[in-house]
């Protein structure tokens, strides 16, 4: 099971920093990835960021990318996704 921190991209449309539509940073075990969308089914709960000013949602499960939607899905089960 992997540890997830979700938070709103803030530099979105920067060089390196996705498109205007990339609005979620997830972090999976501290790796980041950049998502127009993202669906979590699994529990939730939020915790103040290491800079003790923003906020994170943090959950614990798995997670697979539709990179045709850019959408991670975040479930408490492994998951696969159908092709389309």
């Amino acid at each position: 099971m992997n540890t997830y921190q979700i938070r709103f991209n803030k530099s979105r449309g920067q060089d390196g920093r996705g498109t205007m539509d990339h609005v979620w940073r997830v972090f999976e075990n501290g790796k980041e990835f950049l998502f127009k969308n993202i669906d979590i089914a699994t529990p939730i709960k939020s915790e103040k960021d290491a800079n003790g000013v923003d906020y994170n949602i943090t959950c614990q499960g798995y997670m697979t990318i539709d990179r045709d939607t850019s959408t991670a899905v975040i479930t408490a089960k492994v998951k696969v996704l159908e092709p389309a």
